[in-house]
């Protein structure tokens, strides 16, 4: 970690916190991106990305993270690897502490994310690592010849029910409701999948197993019956939570303890902005988090230059 007071620090490097760190490198403000794993988030652990633009066949998700990384790091922004604990005041700064140290910055974007919601049944916990997991793409491969269960009914779900069907024997998706929510386009390909079936309006109620995990059961919520799918593996896709614990007293949260920005991307303390998942919004998607970013970037420039008295510098 650098000694001094950084221009911005951005809190994440998934393609919300990337964006912003090519935006504010390119206009020339002293950029540092600080997350506790591998640049990308997310979307670095998806097999492919179909709805990205500019990729027409698609693009693997460990690729795109990895362009938009050696794109920051061009434009002169720093990533540094650190778990954020804490955020703060101080004067007309912000110190952001970290498991290296603090960080000082006129100005701080938030892109933190969010992380799987766990469905909170029995054996969840004790078989998490040992059968259970929420990233196919970093798991699916444990699972070859074996079936496995894929819990949820979302475009996450489906997709990853999909890319399961490479390694596993056969794919179960459990959904509480008598529909899928995924796009249309997605539904049609694993409807279509013959190694794919659905239990429908169907939710599990416990993972039962010895060493790992063996088998889940499941309640139908129409009528109340239990049953058992046999199952070695079951990723769990039941929505997310937003990663904004380390911002309790900083800043209002709502409800659901998402971070609440106006268009700017600005939130209701001077020099803190907010980008991409972590932020209350309807479409939680790549694109979007990369408009977010570069809206954030661009604000926080507006804010320093205001603020601090810098001269803007012109962006192409």
């Amino acid at each position: 970690m650098a000694e001094g007071v950084y221009d911005v620090v951005v809190l994440g490097a998934g393609p919300a916190g990337l964006t912003a760190a090519i935006y504010a490198g390119r206009a020339r403000l002293d950029t540092v991106v600080i997350d506790h794993g591998v640049p990308g988030g997310q979307v670095a652990t998806t097999d492919m990305v179909e709805n990205y633009p500019g990729f027409p066949q698609g693009v693997s998700g460990a690729e795109l993270a990895g362009l938009m990384n050696e794109q920051a790091e061009r434009f002169g922004a720093r990533i540094e690897m650190a778990e954020v604990e804490g955020l703060a005041r101080e004067g007309d700064l912000w110190r952001v502490d970290t498991s290296e140290g603090p960080y000082r910055a006129r100005a701080v974007i938030v892109a933190t994310g969010t992380r799987p919601r766990e469905l909170g049944v029995p054996g969840e916990k004790e078989f998490r690592g040992r059968g259970i997991s929420y990233c196919a793409t970093c798991d699916g491969a444990f699972f070859r010849d074996k079936p496995v269960v894929v819990v949820g009914g979302g475009d996450s779900a489906v997709t990853e029910a999909e890319f399961l069907t490479r390694f596993a024997s056969h794919v179960t998706i459990v959904h509480r409701r008598d529909q899928l929510r995924a796009a249309r386009s997605l539904q049609e390909r694993v409807l279509d999948n013959p190694k794919i079936n659905v239990r429908w309006n169907a939710v599990v109620t416990s993972f039962l197993g010895e060493d790992r995990l063996q088998r889940v059961r499941l309640r139908d919520v129409k009528t109340g019956t239990e049953s058992e799918v046999e199952a070695e593996g079951a990723f769990i896709y039941v929505g997310l939570l937003p990663n904004t614990s380390f911002l309790n007293g900083v800043v209002p949260l709502d409800e659901g303890g998402y971070l609440v920005t106006d268009e700017a991307m600005a939130l209701p303390v001077p020099g803190l902005f907010a980008a991409g998942d972590v932020r209350r919004k309807r479409l939680r998607q790549v694109a979007t988090a990369v408009g977010d970013g570069a809206v954030a970037a661009m604000a926080a420039e507006e804010y320093i230059v205001g603020k601090f008295g810098r001269e803007p510098v012109k962006t192409q």
